[in-house]
């Protein structure tokens, strides 16, 4: 499964979907250079599969490349940012 990117007027998501139907899904807002991430989920049918780890590593990489740092509001995107110490680079 593949994580698209959608963002249009200061918000922003990173989902997968499935057959025209959202499954999993990572919802921001942008600010000047910050992406504050409001709300991550998945679908049950995908748990275990670690999407939601791959919703969080498109927005690192989203954030590295356009100079943006994260503000993580969703506790599951925190959780996995402080697990991982070389995405601490994008943490505002």
């Amino acid at each position: 499964m593949t994580v698209q990117h959608k963002k249009t007027d200061g918000k922003g998501m990173f989902f997968v979907d499935h057959e025209d139907e959202i499954v999993a899904e990572m919802i921001y807002t942008t600010t000047d250079d910050k992406m504050i991430i409001e709300h991550t989920e998945v679908d049950d049918i995908l748990k275990g599969r670690n999407i939601g780890y791959e919703l969080v590593h498109a927005a690192v990489e989203y954030a590295r490349h356009h100079g943006m740092k994260i503000i993580p509001l969703c506790s599951f995107t925190k959780s996995v940012l402080d697990k991982k110490p070389d995405w601490q680079d994008v943490l505002g």
